[in-house]
């Protein structure tokens, strides 16, 4: 078993969804509401745990929804939100995901929102690696990790109050 370093505990990841809320809401002031489409497993439960914390600080409805993609091989499938193009039109969208590598997942994942005209489509992410091969930019980030391409980073949101940021 490889040892990991802890990055970011508990404590530290509950200030980097308060300060991502707050960049959101500063940035969406303006709306009655906005879609959050969190990517399948972590970046959705960040985007729930976001979701949240920006209701609490804010009288923003937001609505959330789960974006589906095969990370592993995203041109095979297609990245699927549950909402038809009626329903995202003008709207404002905020793509979650736990952590952004190279940008591939992202960059598919953004083509569920490509159909239809939108207010504002933007990128909230806990953890943002500098192994961009896709040109992706979070707009939201809890933190920016310059890695080398062997490490790894793992998000866990598996227990409540103690989510973790490790590298191994």
């Amino acid at each position: 078993m490889q040892n990991s370093t802890l990055i970011l505990d508990h404590h530290k990841i509950d200030q980097k969804i308060n300060r991502i809320a707050y960049q959101i809401y500063e940035d969406n002031y303006n709306q009655d509401e906005i879609i959050m489409a969190g990517i399948a497993k972590n970046g959705f439960v960040f985007a729930t745990i976001l979701k949240e914390r920006l209701e609490t600080i804010s009288n923003i409805k937001v609505i959330l929804k789960e974006l589906t993609i095969d990370k592993k091989n995203p041109i095979k499938s297609k990245a699927e939100v549950k909402m038809q193009g009626e329903e995202i039109k003008n709207k404002s969208i905020v793509v979650v995901d736990d952590v952004l590598n190279s940008g591939k997942t992202m960059m598919y994942g953004l083509q569920a929102f490509l159909n239809a005209p939108l207010k504002s489509l933007s990128i909230a992410v806990l953890v943002n690696r500098s192994h961009k091969r896709y040109p992706v930019n979070a707009n939201y980030v809890g933190m920016s990790l310059a890695t080398t391409l062997k490490e790894h980073i793992e998000v866990s949101f598996e227990k409540p109050n103690n989510y973790t940021v490790t590298l191994s």
